[in-house]
């Protein structure tokens, strides 16, 4: 029960499914964890549940707000050993030709610029630290197309690419960095997707959606955070530079 015992981890999007039940999932096994969100509101609900959380209300594509982040942690708990780089947006459901490139702009700035800018503030404080993991929140959209998510896409295969070049930087660190890619997850995001692909229907969506996954389901956000505690701890000590399906099959056949 305390695979993380004595670590600290800086977790981004945590006031989200999958941010949120990595940060609980985390502090469940005994790791102390700063919480960094826009929505204060729902930071506060994450943290209640522990003495073990306390959070940061940042944009995480802001340097000055991501670095503050970062130092809180280390002003807090005494160092960093885990970055967990998870916050993303969604952006818009159109094609190329009909898509907003404010909104472009954005969801870029989050996904990608966000998590270069997490891994530009932990890795200094990690390697201080002699060694420790980042992990990645990327998506099976970050491994092949998707009709009508151009900046999402683009956004998570990007931060393979970041996820890839941090790997082979840091090896001599010790600093192991990883992405996850999740498939569909019972989360807002895809409450929001679904809407956009069939406004009308979002349960036909949905429906449609989930006969593309052999597992014939969604996954949950504490299935994802299962595989970012492995990645995280110390049982995965030669695992770096992967990308980490947890997708109920979509990518077997």
């Amino acid at each position: 029960m305390n695979r993380l015992a004595e670590k600290v981890a800086l977790i981004t999007g945590a006031a989200g499914g999958i941010g949120a039940a990595a940060a609980r999932r985390f502090a469940a096994q005994g790791a102390r964890v700063l919480l960094v969100d826009l929505d204060e509101t729902a930071l506060q609900e994450v943290a209640k549940s522990t003495d073990a959380m306390s959070y940061c209300v940042a944009d995480v594509s802001q340097a000055e707000q991501m670095a503050a982040c970062v130092e809180a942690t280390v002003q807090r708990y005494g160092g960093l050993d885990i970055a967990v780089l998870n916050a993303g947006i969604e952006g818009q459901v159109r094609p190329i030709t009909d898509y907003d490139i404010a909104t472009f702009d954005r969801v870029m700035a989050v996904n990608v610029r966000g998590v270069w800018l997490g891994l530009k503030y932990c890795i200094p404080q990690i390697a201080r630290r002699g060694g420790g993991s980042i992990v990645i929140t990327s998506s099976v959209a970050g491994l092949s197309g998707a009709d009508n998510m151009s900046a999402y896409c683009a956004s998570k295969h990007a931060v393979v690419g970041l996820m890839r070049t941090a790997a082979g930087e840091c090896a001599p660190m010790n600093i192991r960095v990883n992405t996850v890619n999740p498939a569909p997850i019972e989360t807002r995001m895809m409450r929001s997707l679904e809407t956009g692909f069939l406004p009308d229907q979002p349960d036909a969506a949905k429906a449609f959606i989930t006969q593309r996954i052999p597992m014939q389901r969604y996954g949950t956000p504490q299935e994802v955070a299962d595989l970012m505690l492995f990645l995280a701890g110390d049982e995965s000590p030669y695992c770096t530079g992967g990308t980490y399906t947890v997708d109920g099959g979509m990518f077997c056949r």
